[in-house]
């Protein structure tokens, strides 16, 4: 039999896929900017820092990541407001959805 203090004690699993935006999201804090997902070909995913209002060559590819990925991140957040509890930290982040250079985006921004 397994007591509330064992249970307690086990890490709770987090998907691969907020790990890594957990881990998005830190380098966005430190940077004060926005993560910026963008999807040129089918099966990846290009990841940015910066300000989705601004030039699209301003911003500062970070990432590839596989499209299986990131719909992982949007199936786990919600448009709009987000406070998830990511290992022990909480992410307070608003995700929202713009255009540049005529492709879809989707923007993750600090809240």
């Amino acid at each position: 039999m397994t007591d509330n203090n064992e249970l307690a004690a086990r890490p709770k699993y987090v998907p691969e896929s907020l790990r890594t935006l957990a881990e998005y999201l830190e380098r966005a804090l430190d940077s004060a900017t926005s993560i910026v997902m963008m999807r040129p070909t089918d099966g990846v995913c290009i990841v940015y820092l910066g300000d989705p209002a601004g030039l699209r060559e301003d911003l500062k590819q970070i990432a590839t990541i596989a499209t299986s990925l990131a719909n992982s991140m949007l199936e786990s957040t919600v448009s709009g407001v987000n406070e998830l509890q990511i290992n022990d930290q909480i992410y307070r982040f608003a995700r929202s959805f713009t255009q540049i250079d005529e492709m879809a985006a989707v923007v993750f921004s600090m809240a």
